[in-house]
């Protein structure tokens, strides 16, 4: 039996499946584990060509007859916020964000379970028990991070944190060129925040303010009303068969 070098990565290729995002197509999908010491590099070589992550799985699309998954990223350094998004961010002014290791907590997954039950609950991660939460937030052999938002406390110009209940998280990965959002949830109590939006914008902000290129969204399906809103993020690059070509 051949045996395969952590730092070599072999990829695999799925069994179809049908599609969450477009009705009537049939998905497949091309993945390699990212472990070993070199997983971080292989993490932002794939980001390069369109993989995301998942637990310790890069993978991307191969579907056979659809090409509608295209990977999304937001040029933070040029990003131009509509007037509706600063009137988002404005919402959203008592919102602190911290950032935390990623290691999981009963508040995040109360707060992830209330998430999925009013925005998916019939979707894939409706069944996921807490153990499903907790590998899905630890289980990363890259530099893998959360982000925390709680409302300004009276100490927040002092510690830089924010008081009070958990409002929203982001599970992210950083990359050498930006930040990748990995996965998002908030209280749906506070739907009237638009948090999904503000969230977005905080992390490009983020990424501008370390001189970074990019803020990774994930794929934009065409056709798709559930990826819709990454297209307003502009302006932005979307891989397509030639490379990595901006849309504005």
């Amino acid at each position: 039996m051949t045996a395969h070098s952590l730092d070599t990565p072999q990829f695999y290729l799925t069994a179809p499946a049908p599609c969450p995002y477009l009705d009537g197509q049939m998905e497949r999908k091309v993945f390699t584990h990212l472990v070993g010491e070199r997983a971080r590099m292989t993490h932002d070589d794939l980001s390069q060509g369109g993989f995301r992550r998942s637990q310790n799985i890069a993978y991307r699309p191969a579907c056979e007859t659809c090409r509608a998954c295209t990977a999304t990223r937001v040029l933070a350094d040029r990003f131009k916020p509509t007037k509706s998004m600063r009137r988002i961010s404005r919402r959203n002014d008592d919102l602190v964000g911290n950032v935390v290791k990623n290691t999981p907590t009963s508040e995040q997954y109360s707060l992830f379970r209330r998430y999925i039950d009013s925005r998916h609950g019939e979707g894939g991660m409706a069944g996921m028990s807490v153990l499903d939460y907790a590998m899905m937030v630890e289980d990363s052999h890259v530099d893998t991070q959360i982000i925390e938002y709680r409302r300004q406390g009276p100490d927040t110009a002092i510690n830089g944190r924010g008081m009070g209940k958990l409002v929203a998280a982001v599970l992210y990965d950083r990359l050498s060129d930006g930040y990748s959002m990995v996965y998002s949830f908030f209280d749906p109590a506070e739907d009237k925040r638009s948090i999904g939006t503000f969230l977005i914008l905080d992390h490009i902000y983020r990424v501008r303010h370390e001189g970074l290129k990019y803020c990774h969204l994930g794929y934009w399906v065409e056709g798709s009303s559930k990826m819709e809103y990454k297209s307003r993020f502009l302006p932005q690059e979307r891989l397509q068969a030639s490379g990595w070509v901006e849309f504005n």
